[in-house]
């Protein structure tokens, strides 16, 4: 599957911070699978509860569901999901708030879901509760380090989460789960585990195109902006 290259590199700055991040995640994501050293792409989102006013009409064959317009707001939670693109395992976790806790809960369970990797490289986002130091707030100090010898974090650039192969799966998770009214949190849950269950037993993994070589290619110009020797690069 390709990423989409987005318009606002033309107004976004690309400067030499921006350069590495890249580089090092196309680097990562072009390294042959190793188990032990698996690459896992990780990020949460809010999902909104949202409840039905009037019951929508049963649906029938030839015809759509439909449903009123009006609504009820149940307020929100975040989804915590994580995928190796290679393989095609996720794992996936509802929680009511998005905190250092539950990032700290879910890397826990990213460990376990794991077992065999003696380090997990995971790629994330800038977000604030993406650090080691979490781990040191909600586990005692010999289990935290211990936590966080498991890691390796790779960082997108700053408002690049496209590099992030996970945006993929939410997108697909977008069209296929969340593209209508769920109430509860509970409900919730359940329709997403089981969307992300499905997809892993069917071991649907990503296939990341856009490569190092490209993007020296179609980024030429903003290489040259930080550096001009970067005019003689080699896209091969």
């Amino acid at each position: 599957m390709k990423p989409h290259l987005k318009k606002t590199w033309c107004i976004r700055k690309v400067d030499a911070s921006f350069l590495a991040r890249l580089e090092a995640l196309l680097w990562l994501y072009d390294q042959p699978y190793d188990p032990n050293v698996p690459v896992v792409c990780f990020d949460e989102r809010p999902c909104f509860l949202i409840g039905q006013v009037l019951d929508p009409l049963p649906l029938t064959t030839g015809q759509v569901t439909k449903e009123h317009d009006a609504y009820t707001k149940h307020g929100s939670c975040a989804l915590l999901a994580a995928i190796e693109p290679l393989t095609g395992k996720r794992l996936a976790e509802i929680y009511p708030r998005r905190t250092m806790k539950e990032d700290t809960h879910f890397c826990q369970a990213l460990t376990q879901h794991w077992p065999q990797a003696e380090k997990i490289r995971l790629v994330q986002d800038n977000l604030n509760t993406h650090t080691r130091h979490a781990f040191y707030r909600y586990l005692p100090a010999d289990e935290a380090f211990a936590r966080a010898q498991k890691f390796e974090f790779f960082f997108t650039p700053k408002s690049a989460s496209w590099l992030n192969m996970i945006e993929i799966e939410f997108s697909a998770l977008a069209r296929g789960c969340l593209n209508r009214r769920i109430a509860t949190q509970a409900e919730l849950r359940r329709e997403v585990l089981a969307f992300f269950q499905e997809r892993e037993a069917k071991g649907i993994p990503l296939n990341w195109q856009f490569t190092l070589p490209k993007a020296r290619d179609k980024m030429n110009t903003h290489y040259q902006r930080v550096y001009p020797d970067n005019s003689k690069l080699s896209i091969t």
